[in-house]
């Protein structure tokens, strides 16, 4: 059974979506701060996490960067849910390394939507070979790094997703919101300048093997040569 944590000050809308989701299936746990999250997690691991911006203590954004920075979450499923809905906050999160956002208020169906969505997603991930190489370029999944020239290249959550896809579906052609919907989950407008500034440092960072992210102009990006 796949077990969904949320954490969440407002106890109405915490115990509304504990509740969605043990009818739909999920085991679920509910905290309204970060420590009692922490604490929980040493326990066990959630199969996905919802995360409020807005919390006492530590805000969510502070939680996404401990989570994104533990070898244990860096990688777990996170969907954030804030009240705010300004393009900045969505942009701040996603760069953070959250997979999907939620402005509130919501409904809680569509939430149960993007969860199952989000899931299929990650698990597809996780089905697909621990090991792929190209060239000069090494991404072994299982150790969750990317080598290039036999030195290892740090990269952030995103950057290691998007290189992951992009490679998958090594010599084609991937248009903008196909990578967009299988990175971030979801498309909106004005994001486009995010995508860019991720394969802009991501060539960066793989250095001579930056070569193999491709522009194909007017539809998006290719890998190889």
């Amino acid at each position: 059974m796949k077990t969904v944590f949320i954490i969440e000050d407002d106890e109405d809308i915490r115990e509304i979506v504990l509740y969605a989701l043990r009818s739909s299936g999920f085991e679920a746990k509910g905290f309204d701060s970060g420590d009692r999250f922490f604490a929980e997690i040493d326990k066990s691991l959630p199969s996905l996490i919802l995360l409020d911006i807005m919390l006492p203590g530590d805000d969510g954004l502070s939680i996404l960067k401990r989570l994104r920075s533990d070898p244990r979450t860096e990688s777990r499923p996170i969907i954030m849910l804030t009240a705010k809905g300004s393009e900045y906050d969505k942009v701040k999160g996603l760069d953070l390394g959250a997979d999907d956002y939620v402005t509130k208020p919501f409904g809680v169906m569509e939430l149960i939507s993007r969860i199952n969505a989000l899931l299929r997603r990650t698990g597809k991930h996780q089905e697909s070979g621990d090991l792929m190489e190209y060239k000069n370029i090494i991404f072994d999944k299982a150790r969750h790094s990317v080598s290039v020239d036999n030195k290892q290249v740090v990269l952030t959550h995103k950057e290691y997703l998007l290189l992951q896809y992009l490679m998958i579906n090594i010599g084609l052609v991937m248009a903008r919101e196909k990578i967009m919907l299988a990175v971030w989950g979801f498309d909106f407008e004005g994001e486009s300048r995010t995508l860019d500034m991720h394969i802009h440092t991501l060539r960066h960072k793989l250095g001579t093997a930056g070569v193999y992210v491709r522009t194909v102009r007017n539809v998006g990006y290719r890998f190889g040569e």
